[in-house]
């Protein structure tokens, strides 16, 4: 019996040391497996994160004011598929450009950086220089994205392809509102029907066949500028023979509407020097010589085509199941005016018609739906905002600040309080021929510092004044507030702040 305990005993030891052998041998196996596994797991998140690269697409508008769709509160204008973006992204309600001319702002939104680094200073033909510049599509296109350029390229007159783009559709000088001309990646091509249509198209067959590689396509709508005749040196031969043609199905949109006025149409210039100056052949500024009522319906049955073609990316996008993973903005070179202060085709005054745009972003893995922001964004936040969303570094610096803090819905405490806005002198338009300027925009200031004309400096209290009526820089109070502003504005141009 002792003997048959003893081997019940030994068994029972045997048993557990062949127990604790094979569950030391199977922790070893689990442990090599669970080793095996997250390699294998750590290389699919990393293929996932190559893989899961957002497409980008880049909508941008001529002269379109930030209050003139929908979602910024417009009484009548339909844009369903502008504020769908609005809607499932986030609306900048304080979006402004840093030179409210087109090239030099087509210049700030490509490469980031103010006028006076990028030396695109102004609407004459910039040709050569903007095959030069190191713009963000190009830093893309070296990290692995296709990239794409449709529309109005407006630098100059030349059509011909710049860098950075492996697909190119442009368009000479300003265009034509019909049947254009467009340089499809080096052949001229004559298409038929609205130029806005036809760039809609291109825009959209370019997303249906772009599927292997994260993409970006720049879109640059003529729409909303008006028909010109432009010399070759880039010059407008009559600003004023300026017509709005929309496309035939939107030419009666709007026609009963009547057309909404802010405040300072009623300005009568008291206290602003430059703009009553006796100009040769030119009429002085009133209500007379603002924007007529069918000039702004023209205007805005122009962006009906505009707004049709982003409902048609979008759907393009969806159907080839890559609308999430798309960041997709909405903007504006510039504003416009509707006779605030007297002004119409000018447009490159330091005032709020001019300067603030609209900014409109959807990325749904990133922005919460319908969000809204208040932070001052600039128009050279584009480049390095994109550049971090696809997870690329610039190689050269930049003047603008990434927007990433912001979709995430962070208030950075370091974020601008002020920033600069300038205009070189340029001969398109004789009112505004030597109203060149440095001014600075800060919460509640605006001051313009003229650079050719003496005495004739303006600054706005803009909580008091949003509607910049009255001229302050004259009162005694001021002064303390105007050195301070110019040692800001001499600041920003030496370091960009």
């Amino acid at each position: 019996m002792e003997k048959g305990r003893a081997m019940q005993s030994g068994n029972r030891y045997s048993c557990r040391r062949i127990v604790h052998g094979q569950w030391c041998r199977l922790v070893t196996l689990t442990y090599a497996a669970t080793t095996l596994l997250m390699q294998v797991v750590t290389f699919q998140v990393q293929a996932a994160d190559t893989r899961i690269r957002p497409n980008i697409v880049v909508v941008l508008v001529d002269d379109l004011r930030w209050d003139d769709i929908g979602c910024a509160g417009h009484p009548f204008v339909r844009t369903p598929h502008i504020d769908r973006i609005a809607r499932e992204g986030v609306r900048f309600r304080n979006a402004f450009c840093t030179t409210p001319l087109c090239s030099p702002v087509r210049a700030c939104l490509l490469t980031g950086l103010h006028t006076h680094h990028h030396g695109i200073l102004d609407n004459i033909n910039r040709s050569e220089q903007s095959h030069r510049l190191k713009t963000f599509p190009q830093e893309l296109q070296r990290s692995g994205y296709t990239t794409a350029y449709v529309g109005k390229w407006h630098m100059g007159n030349d059509d011909t392809a710049r860098p950075g783009f492996d697909h190119w559709v442009g368009i000479k000088g300003q265009g034509t509102s019909f049947d254009p001309v467009l340089n499809v990646d080096g052949e001229r091509i004559k298409f038929t029907g609205h130029t806005t249509d036809v760039l809609n198209r291109q825009a959209v067959d370019y997303v249906r066949r772009t599927k292997a590689k994260p993409f970006c396509l720049y879109v640059a709508h003529k729409a909303l500028h008006p028909e010109l005749t432009q010399r070759d040196d880039g010059s407008i031969t009559d600003p004023k023979a300026a017509r709005f043609l929309p496309t035939r199905r939107h030419s009666e949109l709007y026609a009963d509407a009547a057309i909404p006025r802010r405040l300072n149409v009623t300005d009568t210039l008291q206290g602003k020097p430059a703009l009553l100056r006796d100009i040769a052949g030119l009429p002085p500024l009133s209500r007379a010589t603002g924007t007529d009522d069918e000039t702004v319906r023209d205007r805005l049955r122009m962006l009906a085509g505009v707004d049709d073609g982003v409902g048609l990316l979008l759907d393009a996008l969806k159907a080839n199941e890559t609308l999430e993973n798309t960041v997709f903005v909405f903007t504006s070179d510039h504003g416009y005016w509707y006779g605030e202060h007297g002004l119409s085709v000018e447009r490159r005054l330091a005032y709020e018609e001019a300067i603030r745009i609209p900014l409109l972003i959807r990325f749904p893995s990133l922005i919460r739906p319908g969000s809204v922001i208040d932070e001052f964004a600039l128009s050279i936040d584009l480049a390095p905002t994109l550049l971090e969303l696809a997870g690329t570094k610039s190689s050269q610096q930049m003047d603008g600040r990434s927007l990433f803090p912001l979709l995430k819905g962070k208030h950075p405490a370091d974020w601008r309080t002020s920033f600069l806005i300038q205009y070189n002198t340029d001969t398109v338009f004789p009112r505004v021929k030597t109203m060149g300027y440095r001014a600075i925009r800060t919460q509640r200031w605006k001051f313009i510092r003229y650079l050719e004309l003496d005495g004739m400096d303006e600054l706005y209290d803009l909580q008091a004044d949003p509607y910049e009526m009255t001229n302050v820089v004259s009162r005694e109070d001021a002064s303390e507030v105007v050195k301070r502003l110019n040692r800001e504005m001499d600041a920003l141009l030496d370091d960009d702040g």
